[in-house]
């Protein structure tokens, strides 16, 4: 077994890999908003919504602390063994839930399609469920700052369903 303290990324290394890791999740947030924010004011307002929907301004204080969670997450699993298949395996998922997430609003929102969203969604739950069994196999707190991104996507699930029921 290789001692993985002897291991550690450099400091300057370290810490651009956590603002690239930043930078790709808030990247992924503006992508999924570019086909949000047209839609919100004009065809999400005319959707008919269940009574748990929250009021709008919540989305972009939550999705942001989400996307640093992430971030962090991602970071504190590359920090495990950087190079090691794992690893590889690890953050491959993550990028693969990273991209569905910004999925989801084009399907949901640029298409004006909550089946097509709720298809979205319901992938992207599995792929953070994924992403979240391998984290815990290199970083248990990396997977602990995953449990509310999964909880608000099951969350957001629950309201696309209820979304595409009503309409």
């Amino acid at each position: 077994m290789r001692d993985r303290e002897l291991m550690k990324p450099q400091p300057v290394k370290s810490a651009a890999v956590l603002a690239g890791l930043l930078l790709a999740c808030l990247a992924a947030g503006a992508l999924g908003s570019w086909a949000t924010i047209p839609n919100v004011g004009t065809w999400y307002e005319g959707l008919a919504k269940p009574g748990f929907t929250p009021p709008n301004w919540v989305f972009t204080p939550v999705w942001t602390a989400l996307y640093i969670a992430m971030a962090v997450a991602a970071w504190l699993v590359w920090r495990a063994d950087p190079g090691a298949p794992e690893v590889r395996a690890a953050l491959t998922a993550f990028f693969v839930q990273l991209v569905l997430n910004a999925a989801w609003s084009w399907a949901f929102f640029g298409l004006h399609s909550p089946l097509l969203g709720l298809i979205v969604i319901l992938a992207l739950i599995a792929a953070i469920v994924w992403t979240m069994r391998l984290f815990w196999l290199l970083s248990p707190l990396a997977t602990a700052l995953m449990v509310p991104y999964l909880a608000w996507v099951l969350y957001a699930c629950a309201l696309n369903g209820a979304i595409l029921a009503l309409n």
